[in-house]
């Protein structure tokens, strides 16, 4: 078969042949690679820059996606650690990390939205008991996965869904998406009266912000729950220990190894839901698995989804 073959961390991987893959344990099967997401997941694990570790070389990388079983059924697939991933014809999955889709579902649209959407879909179900009416923050709005969260905190019931991000151009556009209210870093303390922040960024950013936003609350003693998803300014963040005593905030993380397996599975199937019924808007751009080595650099605003 053919696949996108990573053999060094600095370098795209290369679209050749490759073995076929073998069924070995139980609940495993050999499927079709209809569509997979390169998301940043996919090249973190892949390179080794995600902290839950690097992939052996030579890898097939591909974190998941949306394949056809034996039986013709679609099914959205999670992969565990594995050095043959979804950027090939074929791939093993675990039939118990996976999900059936319903018939007439895009696979393209699936696979883009199902690992972006899944960061703050399980944030708010499985980190935090989110409730209907309470207003949540988005930093980082501005990317792929911050803006599905907009959409996904309006779709649970936030009462407000503040957006905020640095590029003025994609926040204009997050208020059709449910967005209330859309501000710069800098203005973060006009949500202060937030109860969740969702928070992509990190870094100093983070840190500088939180002050001011805790400042300005209009009950300090109220809970907030900052929810550190994503570090795209920095892995660490100078976090000021008066933050921690003049309010009542509560910082955690969510992502693998603070969320179980079983709870992703458990969710994935009202995403795919959602997703499928357009309840979600979803960017994706369909590009051939024979041009790997292009998308793997690509820099775009929508979600890159590889199709064998």
């Amino acid at each position: 078969m053919r696949a996108a073959v990573l053999t060094a961390f600095d370098a795209p991987p290369v679209y050749r042949d490759h073995p076929e893959p073998v069924a070995t344990g139980d609940g495993e099967m050999v499927v079709e690679v209809l569509a997979a997401g390169l998301h940043h997941l996919t090249r973190g694990k892949a390179t080794g820059a995600h902290y839950s570790g690097a992939g052996v070389l030579p890898l097939v990388p591909g974190v998941d996606g949306v394949v056809r079983d034996r039986d013709g059924r679609l099914r959205y697939a999670v992969l565990d650690d594995t050095r043959v991933g979804t950027f090939a014809e074929r791939t093993v999955i675990d039939a118990r990390r996976s999900v059936v889709l319903p018939d007439g579902v895009d696979p393209v649209r699936i696979a883009a939205a199902m690992n972006p959407g899944m960061s703050s879909w399980v944030a708010l179900r499985r980190r935090v008991a989110f409730q209907p009416g309470q207003r949540v923050l988005v930093v980082g709005a501005t990317g792929n996965a911050g803006r599905m969260a907009v959409q996904i905190a309006k779709l649970f019931g936030a009462s407000q869904a503040i957006a905020a991000g640095r590029d003025p151009e994609r926040l204009a556009a997050l208020p059709a998406l449910g967005a209330d209210e859309v501000c710069t870093f800098e203005q973060l303390e006009r949500a202060a009266d937030a109860d969740v922040v969702l928070d992509y960024v990190w870094g100093e950013p983070a840190a500088r912000a939180m002050i001011p936003m805790l400042t300005a609350r209009t009950d300090r003693s109220a809970p907030l729950t900052w929810i550190q998803i994503g570090s795209m300014a920095g892995p660490t963040a100078p976090l000021p220990s008066v933050a921690l005593r003049s309010a009542r905030l509560q910082v955690l993380g969510s992502g693998i190894g603070s969320v179980p397996a079983r709870d992703f599975i458990a969710e994935l199937p009202e995403l795919a839901a959602a997703v499928t019924e357009g309840a979600i808007d979803v960017r994706a751009q369909a590009v051939p698995l024979a041009e790997v080595a292009q998308a793997w650099t690509a820099n775009t605003d929508g979600r890159i989804v590889v199709v064998p």
